[in-house]
């Protein structure tokens, strides 16, 4: 069995009935962030793993070690490099995340970036009111923010990247927010 095949056990498992807080089923959510992986060309069996487990650490009670022993090293790595270190204070957390991610690997960028389209897309759909979701969408937006340097400069290398980002800009102008210059 692939790493890929066991990591999608492993999150059907851990999220078996969970739905975030924009009302989407968790395991659906995970989903498509590895379907906009495949779509920008990556069929590394570790960066996808990772995709399907990438906020295990901050959701589903498990942590690296686990991760590490489970799959193997680089997929714990990149999970933890876009995961919360949530032994600090959560004051310090939001600061030490950022960080993390600016010092990421371009696979956890490109994990993340899927990450935020997907979400965008499913918080766009959601219930929520239109306050929140504009709430939700500006942390979002500032994460890509953090990122974009590191996609800017491998654009050329994965054209599916200009995409996404031009699809999260499109949702995110609808809710009267800036949409993210990409050049």
């Amino acid at each position: 069995m692939s790493h890929t095949q066991s990591a999608e056990n492993f999150v059907k498992e851990r999220y078996l009935g969970k739905i975030k807080n924009d009302g989407t089923i968790h395991q659906e959510y995970l989903a498509a962030v590895v379907a906009r992986l495949k779509n920008l060309g990556i069929t590394d069996d570790e960066v996808l793993s990772a995709a399907w487990l990438h906020d295990t650490i901050d959701n589903a009670k498990t942590n690296f070690d686990e991760l590490d022993k489970r799959f193997n090293s680089k997929i714990a790595v990149l999970v933890l490099s876009i995961s919360r270190d949530q032994s600090l204070p959560r004051s310090m957390q939001e600061e030490q995340y950022v960080k993390q991610l600016k010092e990421s690997p371009i696979e956890a960028k490109l994990i993340k970036l899927c990450s935020i389209s997907a979400s965008l897309k499913d918080l766009k759909n959601s219930s929520l009111s239109k306050t929140r979701k504009t709430k939700e969408m500006k942390k979002k937006l500032y994460y890509l923010n953090v990122i974009k340097t590191d996609l800017i400069k491998n654009k050329i290398q994965i054209p599916g990247i200009v995409g996404l980002v031009n699809g999260i800009n499109d949702i995110v102008t609808l809710y009267g927010l800036r949409p993210i210059v990409f050049q």
